[in-house]
């Protein structure tokens, strides 16, 4: 797994299992995650990076800095996961 500052990952764990995050900043083993609705670019969470999925898609800095930019860019990838129900990443 090759995460680095704006990758797209799913969550493998927890409470927030199946949702997308993009990657703010990573440190000491985890990544600091945002979505731009419930997890802000401002207020990141804390996930071991175990627990997170990666995909192929990375997003620039510039989207990274605006959580409504966040939340366009992850759209695609949640409203994949209600259709299909089966998961791919």
């Amino acid at each position: 797994m090759n995460l680095q500052r704006g990758s797209v990952v799913c969550s493998r764990a927890g409470h927030d299992k199946g949702s997308f995050f993009a990657v703010i900043s990573m440190h000491d083993g985890f990544a600091f995650v945002a979505d731009g609705k419930g997890r802000t670019a401002e207020k990141p969470k804390k996930k071991n990076v175990l627990h997170l999925a990666c995909t192929a898609t990375i997003l620039s800095d510039e989207i990274l800095n605006d959580d409504s930019k966040i939340r366009q860019a992850l759209k695609a990838f949640n409203s994949r996961r209600t259709q299909g129900g089966n998961l791919i990443v």
